[in-house]
């Protein structure tokens, strides 16, 4: 049962505003830990670098696994119930790594982490989906994404600053009183958005039986499979930041602004992309999008092999600002494209495009950052790859798409 009584709906901006505070838990949890991975790992013993990846890495596989308990848990017994569970799994997370003393009880308590905040992340999705839908909710979720990106562009700062005052442990104390002050923020404005009689009474069956009703959505698979792939490569991104901007070119404490910079970059392409949908449509820009990363990718893949795979600072970062434009465009569009057939089980159709879409990309982004050997070659050739199988799958998908529905492949 949810904790207070909340009838009347907070307003347009106050409901976009709380839900990316909701969702954003999870970027905070991501970039906020950057700056303190080579503390953690010098503190708890790591000795292979690239294996302080997996503290991010490890909160994307727990936050996959998660959203196919909070998805169908949702449809059942309510949004605000299961965003307030996984609410309370992500702060025993917090706690668990709060008090680690080996990296493997660290991974644990990240694992939970992730598993707990798939639930405000997915049922908060499918809350959306409850009060819009189409374009409107493309819109909307422009906006959500556009606050969302801002966690990304101070998350490392702040990260930085308790670093300053205090060790790593600090920075989980943080996590802990923002998702309290999230929490509290929820219960006493956001109503239930899933009425009673519309509740699906779960049963093991029946969620499979939903499973392979999403399953053969054209529309439904290939847009998320098309969000795992592009997502793989950013997650290529986030795992290896650290190194490539502290280690390969010695940026310091710097690097949270350069960190910061490309952030804004995302955040500009969801704000824009919340104005250019209404006019141009989500696959017409989903398209353009990948396609331009295309184009940037594969050219300085070449530039990149040209010096060694350490080309000057500002070209690496003129490169990543264009690219990030676009795949913020991609963000809102891929997930509500995925998302908009699926209104008669929004709860498990998030789960299950969360889910999937988050497996696929933690393959590909371990892989990608695995990979690093001290050059760019491999986050770039990552993207250019990546975003023209993205090319592929959604060209797939609207083809598809006009098979089912017995229609012109209309992009």
């Amino acid at each position: 049962m949810p904790l207070f009584k909340v009838t009347q709906q907070p307003k347009f901006f106050e409901f976009v505003v709380l839900m990316a505070m909701i969702i954003s838990m999870v970027a905070l949890s991501i970039d906020a830990m950057l700056p303190a991975l080579p503390n953690i790992a010098a503190d708890l013993g790591v000795t292979r670098i690239n294996d302080s990846q997996y503290v991010i890495s490890i909160l994307f596989a727990g936050m996959a696994i998660g959203q196919m308990i909070f998805g169908p848990m949702s449809d059942s017994v309510g949004r605000k119930y299961a965003i307030n569970v996984g609410f309370a799994v992500f702060i025993v997370g917090c706690l668990v790594s709060l008090l680690a003393e080996t990296f493997t009880m660290m991974l644990i308590g990240r694992f939970l982490q992730g598993f707990g905040a798939a639930g405000p992340r997915v049922v908060s999705i499918a809350l959306v989906r409850d009060r819009y839908e189409g374009r409107e909710m493309a819109r909307v979720m422009s906006f959500v994404m556009t606050i969302f990106i801002l966690v990304p562009i101070v998350a490392p700062a702040l990260g930085q600053a308790i670093l300053m005052f205090s060790d790593w442990r600090g920075i989980f104390w943080m996590f802990l009183v923002l998702s309290f002050i999230a929490l509290s923020w929820f219960n006493l404005r956001q109503p239930e958005t899933l009425l009673v009689e519309n509740r699906i009474r779960f049963s093991i069956k029946q969620v499979l039986s939903d499973i392979k009703y999403i399953c053969v959505i054209p529309a439904a698979m290939g847009y998320t499979i098309a969000t795992g792939i592009i997502f793989g490569a950013f997650l290529g991104y986030l795992s290896s930041s650290q190194q490539i901007f502290q280690q390969q070119y010695h940026l310091g404490n710097q690097f949270v602004i350069y960190f910061g910079i490309l952030a804004a970059s995302l955040g500009l392409a969801s704000l824009l992309n919340a104005q250019l949908v209404m006019r141009f449509g989500m696959r017409r820009l989903s398209h353009g999008a990948t396609f331009f990363i295309v184009v940037l990718s594969v050219p300085f893949y070449f530039l990149a092999q040209h010096y060694s795979g350490s080309p000057p600072l500002w070209q690496v970062m003129a490169y990543l600002l264009a690219v990030f434009f676009f795949v913020g465009i991609l963000f809102g569009n891929l997930n509500a494209l995925a998302m908009e057939p699926l209104g008669s089980v929004a709860g498990l159709g998030a789960a299950v495009v969360g889910s999937l879409s988050t497996l696929i990309s933690v393959a590909l982004g371990v892989i990608i950052a695995n990979a690093y050997n001290g050059t760019i070659l491999p986050l770039v050739s990552g993207f250019a790859l990546l975003s023209i199988g993205c090319l592929m799958v959604m060209g797939w998908t609207e083809i598809m798409s006009a098979k089912a529905l017995k229609a012109p492949v209309k992009i």
